[in-house]
């Protein structure tokens, strides 16, 4: 049976889908059935795995609308036991979907499609990665109800805690009302900058605010990074002896000793 991990912070900007892409790349490395679902409308986890809306038929706004199924969806991509469920801008239209439905059937749950189409196939996989758009928005919303725990990244800049506190109020609304089960599976500091002073104290701001919820591993802020998305590949394809590489990697044994394995 899978763990369900969604990358969550409605700030953009933090390091969100580089991570989503990064840590399933990594965990793949590590020998886990990894999926990743990208559950953003601008696609920037598929398009960062090399798939654009030429690379395939379905994407997950065609499984959330029951146009097809959520293993039609699936891509099988190039990387060491990495999985893909695409999106396009066809999920911003989501809401409007889900709202149009609740009005023809009284029993739909919008906010319960995620999870439901993700039982068809979570124990074909070690873990399932979900990269959530910058909002709270519905599909946020069907991430948090579909998951074990979540992740928060967040930025080492100023203001890297603004915001937050909305987040956490709508995982403990989740936890009171649909899904009791979901926690926190850590906090992870990105885009750190040695060079400067204002990093290092965010770190002891956020250690200060999380405790023991704060991974050990801390991402750097590097242009390698940034790069590798455009060629379609994680860091550890892109410059496998990046600094990068290694704190991804670092961050995957991190989540699977936090669960156990």
């Amino acid at each position: 049976m899978a763990k369900v991990i969604s990358l969550v912070n409605q700030k953009g900007g933090v390091g969100k889908t580089t991570t989503s892409i990064n840590l399933a790349a990594a965990l793949g490395k590590e020998g886990k059935k990894t999926l990743l679902i990208d559950l953003d409308p601008q696609g920037n986890a598929s398009t960062g795995l090399g798939y654009d809306e030429d690379n395939f038929n379905h994407d997950i706004y065609d499984v959330l609308t029951d146009s097809c199924s959520m293993e039609e969806a699936v891509i099988k991509t190039k990387f060491k036991n990495l999985s893909l469920v695409p999106a396009t801008i066809n999920l911003a239209g989501i809401d409007m979907e889900f709202s149009n439905n609740m009005h023809k059937n009284m029993d739909f749950k919008p906010n319960e499609k995620l999870k439901e189409v993700i039982k068809a196939i979570e124990e074909k996989y070690d873990f399932i990665i979900v990269d959530c758009q910058p909002s709270l928005a519905i599909s946020t919303m069907n991430a948090l109800v579909a998951s074990n725990s979540v992740i928060i990244p967040v930025q080492c800049e100023y203001y890297a805690l603004k915001g937050l506190t909305q987040l956490l109020n709508s995982i403990i609304m989740v936890q009171s009302s649909m899904n009791p089960d979901l926690r926190i599976e850590g906090v992870l500091l990105t885009m750190l900058d040695g060079r400067t002073n204002i990093g290092l104290e965010v770190i002891e701001e956020v250690r200060k605010y999380f405790k023991n919820k704060v991974f050990n591993t801390i991402i750097p802020r590097l242009v390698r990074l940034v790069e590798a998305p455009s060629h379609g590949k994680p860091i550890s394809d892109y410059d496998p002896t990046s600094r990068a590489t290694l704190a991804y990697q670092n961050l995957a044994k991190e989540v699977i000793s936090r669960n156990g394995d």
